[in-house]
């Protein structure tokens, strides 16, 4: 991600313009610019705290946004990204110039970018892309921030998925440790179950018995009749039987008068 820059050459029509102001402001801008200069050079040559120092001095000489944003450069290439973003906010906030505040979008994407913050670097990426339309450099960053953004999104996802299925197997676990160490209570549903089992065959066996009971009172009564036709039948044997008797012991009174009336007229 290469960062955009400004040379200190730029400043040198400043040199022209002072002149016609009075001298003192013309040796405040001939400080500033030395100090540009000098902050330049050291920026190209990797001496980037050198840099950072020579900028804040132009800075404090002449306020500008092409001193802030160097100063933000030099400052990013510390790794202190929070103070650069800082820095490119200043720019941005105070410049009217669409390219340098494109760039300055720019380089706060990367500065974002830097520090895993890639929601924030695409949002600075987008602002440059609509200042500078047909940036290369700022459309692959934004390309890059949106692929890694995505990357994460899809790891966390997958993250938390493992974390699901461990507090799943976790809980399972639990629950079979807690199974065994409580075994009476496997017996008592057991026993339980049995006694059930049990029950429901005495229930079964009685209602096997109530109907065995049902179709004994079935055949006595059939039989019944049959008894009750036997008992008829001695009965009439029984009064036949009497009544031969009967006739017997009549006859022999008879026999018994006859003989009497016999005698007695005797």
């Amino acid at each position: 991600m290469e960062k955009k820059y400004f040379s200190a050459i730029l400043y040198s029509t400043l040199l022209y313009s002072c002149l016609l102001l009075g001298m003192e402001n013309a040796l405040v801008a001939q400080s500033a610019h030395k100090h540009l200069l000098e902050a330049d050079k050291n920026y190209k040559s990797q001496n980037y705290t050198e840099a950072e120092e020579r900028y804040r001095k132009s800075l404090e000489k002449e306020p500008s946004s092409q001193g802030r944003y160097n100063l933000g450069n030099a400052i990013y290439n510390q790794e202190r990204y929070d103070e650069a973003v800082r820095r490119y906010e200043q720019v941005v906030a105070t410049e009217k110039d669409p390219g340098i505040k494109a760039n300055a979008y720019h380089n706060m994407g990367n500065a974002y970018y830097q520090q895993q913050k890639l929601e924030e670097s695409i949002e600075a990426y987008k602002n440059a892309l609509r200042l500078h339309p047909a940036d290369l450099e700022t459309k692959y960053n934004l390309a890059q921030a949106q692929r890694l953004l995505k990357l994460q999104m899809e790891k966390q996802k997958k993250e938390q998925q493992e974390k699901d299925q461990n507090r799943e197997q976790e809980q399972d676990q639990q629950d079979q440790q807690q199974s065994e160490s409580n075994p009476n209570e496997d017996q008592q549903d057991q026993q339980q179950e049995q006694q059930q089992q049990a029950q429901q065959g005495q229930e079964g066996e009685n209602e096997q018995g109530e109907e065995q009971d049902q179709q004994e009172e079935q055949q006595n009564g059939s039989e019944q009749p049959q008894s009750a036709q036997l008992s008829e039948e001695e009965a009439r044997r029984l009064l036949q039987i009497v009544e031969d008797e009967e006739m017997k012991v009549m006859e022999k009174l008879k026999k018994g008068q006859n003989t009497q009336k016999k005698e007695k007229d005797w």
